[in-house]
């Protein structure tokens, strides 16, 4: 199976149906079906063909959806660009994964003219909207491409084919191609679609960027039933509810801090949230006091998930077992902050650190998560050696520390490269912001590691506060020292007006630490 099929299957199913909402813009799935092929043709037209890259900038939109499907039908590689990077980091992207094509949104009109000043390799400009006045080249509107005939013929793709191309945020390093095939995508679709119920009658909220693969997994699990895609260009959480209210959105993937956001919202207690039937949260961490007004605001089934881009991306899903829910329901909230137990497409182990068997199961002891199955990544774009570092005998060695229960549920207690050793004692950063997070009045929470001359390294936190707030460093501090062992408590604590990001919404802790720690407590 490839992409190209789950959407031959919502064209046969339900071509009536309303595939995409953009706004004011509905069209059903025969509507987009032929945009595509008109799209693809003309691709074809220009020489794109099997096996070359095509590069997408744009903010969430029927463009987006109809770029995936528009690759996928001519065989060619989609690179989706996080648009919060800079122009010089576009560019090396661009270069490294070879790009002839670049489709864009008219929003990006700056970063763009800056890019074809800076690169030689596109052949090409595809608008998505009307074509801006720009430098001289090969720049087409969207309805340009839109007037070449339906009549298309997709090409015959292998399934062991690659798809895409998504780029890693480049926190620890330039940024690396991930390479996900046709098989990886459909198997991921094929295995949300059980794990999930997902349905035609499902109606999903693209609210989290889908040039990241926390959103961009439902575009193909969501066609291939012939669902709903309802389209938010850019994230707020006002936008988010009204957006939820207004087209009966059922279904959804928020990233932490959207989640945050939107429950700390006001609006939330006077909009309409009864169409959904089920929260995802994915894509970082997460205190069990958000997991808990999660639930509290949304009054719908919670399901953490946990995942790489490396892996379509889900590895787990905290949905519970059938007799977990006759638990009392504060008990099965702990269960519903879990990172989750195995999703069903892969084998997930919890290895020791210093030899390959696996940890007890006790939710004490911590290892390193290892997959392998059909929706795990075949590597590296022209990485070899990167590549060979982080698979062993078939398994993928996630980087990510954790403990396991009884059940067969997963906790994870940190990234390898944030585990802070201070003083020959391990100290899980995730474990003292989901304390953090407890305070009344903190928005937002990351802790970090910083050098220090005796200890080797002392615990930092970077914090976010209500606007009204009052409260100090020092304040946090006893909080800290009231709820936890002393050698975890943090030693400074800086306060911010807002925590820098990474373009899929994860909290940047690179630039954290980058940040100068010897600047006086506030």
């Amino acid at each position: 199976m490839t992409i190209w099929d789950t959407l031959t299957e919502a064209l046969e199913g339900a071509p009536d149906s309303i595939a995409v909402v953009d706004g004011a813009v509905r069209l059903t799935y025969g509507e987009v079906h032929r945009r595509i092929s008109s799209l693809g043709n003309f691709l074809r037209s220009q020489g794109i063909g099997q096996g070359d890259r095509i590069s997408i900038l744009d903010v969430n939109s029927v463009h987006f959806y109809e770029a995936y499907y528009t690759a996928a039908g001519l065989g060619t590689i989609l690179n989706p660009l996080n648009y919060r990077l800079s122009v010089k980091e576009l560019v090396y992207i661009l270069n490294d994964a070879g790009s002839r094509w670049l489709l864009a949104s008219p929003c990006f009109k700056t970063e763009v003219e800056s890019i074809l000043k800076s690169i030689n390799n596109l052949r090409g400009t595809l608008w998505l909207g009307e074509k801006p006045d720009v430098m001289d080249g090969d720049q087409f509107s969207y309805n340009e491409a839109l007037q070449c005939a339906a009549d298309f013929l997709p090409a015959s793709v292998q399934n062991d084919a690659i798809a895409h191309l998504y780029y890693t945020s480049g926190t620890t390093g330039k940024p690396k191609g991930v390479i996900l095939t046709h098989k990886n995508i459909c198997c991921h679709a094929q295995g949300t679609i059980d794990e999930l119920q997902l349905s035609s009658d499902d109606v999903w909220g693209h609210i989290a960027p889908m040039f990241h693969l926390a959103d961009a997994w439902a575009t193909f699990a969501i066609t291939a039933v012939g669902g709903r895609h309802v389209m938010l260009p850019a994230f707020d959480a006002e936008s988010a509810l009204k957006l939820i209210e207004n087209e009966r959105i059922t279904i959804s993937n928020l990233i932490p801090t959207m989640l945050n956001l939107m429950v700390k919202n006001p609006d939330v207690h006077t909009t309409d949230l009864s169409s959904l039937r089920m929260i995802l949260s994915g894509g970082a961490p997460i205190a069990i006091d958000v997991v808990r007004r999660t639930i509290e605001a949304f009054r719908c089934e919670y399901v953490q998930t946990y995942g790489m881009t490396e892996t379509s991306p889900y590895l787990t899903l905290s949905l519970l077992k059938e007799h977990l829910k006759a638990l009392p329901e504060e008990e099965q909230i702990s269960y519903r902050a879990r990172t989750g137990r195995p999703f069903k497409t892969v084998d997930l182990k919890v290895v020791r650190e210093d030899d390959p068997e696996e940890v007890v199961r006790n939710d004490r002891e911590v290892g390193e998560i290892w997959v392998k199955g059909d929706t795990i990544t075949p590597g590296y774009w022209n990485r070899p050696d990167e590549t060979k570092e982080v698979f062993s005998d078939g398994w993928l060695r996630t980087g990510d520390l954790a403990v396991i229960d009884s059940e067969g549920y997963l906790n994870i207690v940190d990234r390898k490269k944030d585990m802070i050793i201070s003083g020959g004692e391990n100290i899980y950063s995730i474990e003292v912001e989901s304390l953090l997070y407890e305070h009344p009045d903190v928005i937002e929470a990351a802790v970090v590691g910083i050098p220090d001359e005796t200890w080797g390294e002392i615990v930092g936190a970077f914090v976010v506060l209500k606007i009204e707030s009052k409260t100090s460093g020092k304040e946090l501090i006893r909080f800290c020292k009231d709820n936890l062992s002393s050698f975890k408590v943090p030693k400074r604590v800086i306060l911010l007006q807002e925590l820098p990001k990474t373009g899929s919404g994860k909290i940047y802790k690179k630039g954290l630490r980058d940040i100068f720690c010897g600047e006086v407590d506030s």
